[in-house]
Formats: C-alpha cells, structure tokens, sequence
C-alpha cells in the first residue's frame, strides 16, 4: 500500500497535459494534409504509365502519408482522440 501511496502522491504532483500541437491548429492541418492527398491523387491519377513506376510510388506514398496524418489530426480535431 506503500507504493500506492508514492505513486498516487507523484500523480498529484506532476503537470497536466500539455500537447505540442494546439487543438486550435488542428482543423487547419487536416485541411491542409488532406486537400495535398487530393490533389495528389489528381496527379497520380493524370501521370503517363512508365516501365519503371518510380515516380508514381513516390507520388502514392507521399498521397498515403499525408492522407494517414490528415485523417489523424481530422479525428483529433472533433474529439476522437485517437
């Protein structure tokens, strides 16, 4: 119960939670990453079919990450702390 009591007293102690990013700046960013995914999935969708499709991987991964992140911080935005 000793332990308990430590841990419970460090809790109190210690400063709430503070995120790096302001829930403010949130709908800006999603707007922001998820219009760059749409826009890039344009692009992708409108480059000519080379034989060694490296550009097209690179414009999906970037479409791909900027998509998760968009997601991401548009969930975050209305509440769904993911």
């Amino acid at each position: 119960m000793d332990n308990y009591e430590a841990i419970q007293a460090l809790h109190k102690s210690l400063p709430p939670f503070s995120p790096y990013v302001p829930a403010s700046l949130l709908p800006s960013i999603a707007l922001t990453l998820l219009a760059s995914t749409f826009a890039l999935a344009f692009y992708f969708s409108t480059l000519p079919k080379d034989t060694f499709p490296l550009r097209e991987t690179a414009v999906a991964s970037l479409a791909s990450v900027l998509g998760g992140f968009g997601v991401v911080a548009l969930f975050c935005s209305v509440g769904v702390n993911v």
